[in-house]
């Protein structure tokens, strides 16, 4: 671990610093929008839409490479494809709940199979797998910038927001009886989530997504009362675990995305195992 906080020093190491800020930056959101996840219990639609960016992410590279369109960056087309498909997944989980879980499912497989058709058919070499687990060291610091950028923007509609989210969060039947918008702060959340999504795609990759943005969240819903306490304590947990995950992963050259997800993993099963035995014991 003291190999990597002077390797953050070096200026051959530039890029080590870059991955440490996109992770703490990231945490922001995840510590956010996670608690919103996990509390309104959409973690399945957010797993579907964190799988969906895949497809979005081959598009945009296809179009790059073979039609010219140079300005379309794989996170522009991961963002257009993440809020597509919140907002589909969201209209009928609104409008027709018979059918969500097929069509959840049928939007998820679908997302990979037209991500993996387009990397087929983009010529030259394009590895999938770091988009499916990320590799949080090849960020550059024009990804810095992007990062932050997004994460601004999640934070202030998240934060700015709070008590129509938290309503609907918490009772959606109070709050429209109240006048309250109820579906429209229901997709703005599913859009939020989906924002978030493409944040971590550089950090975790498409497959571990979905496990940070509800790891943290849900340690920190065991010491939490309130709903912005949950956001707090989700954010700091998030900055230890990429900070952990980063610090013991460079210096034994491991793939960082799976090293924080295993201490988000274990944080939470230690917590709930505490839980469980301070319950039983009657403390």
């Amino acid at each position: 671990m003291t190999d990597f906080f002077k390797a953050l020093g070096d200026p051959s190491s530039a890029f080590l610093l870059n991955a440490l800020v996109v992770g703490l930056l990231s945490s922001v959101s995840l510590g956010v929008i996670g608690s919103y996840v996990v509390t309104r219990r959409i973690t399945y639609i957010a797993a579907a839409i964190s799988h969906c960016v895949l497809g979005g992410i081959g598009a945009a590279l296809w179009l790059k490479t073979v039609c010219g369109c140079h300005w379309c960056d794989p996170m522009l087309g991961a963002t257009a494809a993440a809020l597509a498909s919140a907002l589909l997944i969201g209209l009928v989980s609104l409008y027709a709940r018979q059918r969500e879980d097929t069509v959840i499912s049928a939007v998820w497989a679908i997302g990979m199979a037209v991500g993996l058709l387009f990397f087929a058919k983009t010529p030259g070499y394009v590895d999938p797998m770091s988009y499916l687990f990320g590799n949080i060291l090849l960020i550059s610091h024009d990804d810095v910038w992007r990062v932050a950028g997004m994460d601004l923007l999640v934070v202030a509609v998240g934060v700015g927001f709070y008590p129509k989210l938290l309503a609907v969060c918490f009772d959606e039947e109070f709050a429209e009886l109240r006048g309250a918008r109820v579906k429209a702060w229901y997709l703005l959340l599913l859009c939020l989530t989906a924002l978030t999504v493409v944040l971590l795609v550089r950090v975790v990759g498409i497959v571990l997504v979905i496990a940070m943005l509800t790891l943290p969240a849900a340690v920190a819903g065991h010491f939490a009362r309130r709903l912005w306490q949950m956001m707090l304590l989700a954010t700091l947990c998030c900055m230890a675990f990429v900070t952990l995950g980063l610090a013991l992963s460079y210096p034994a050259d491991l793939p960082s995305g799976p090293v924080i997800i295993l201490f988000a993993g274990g944080a939470y099963l230690v917590v709930v195992l505490i839980h469980r035995f301070l319950r039983r014991h009657g403390t």
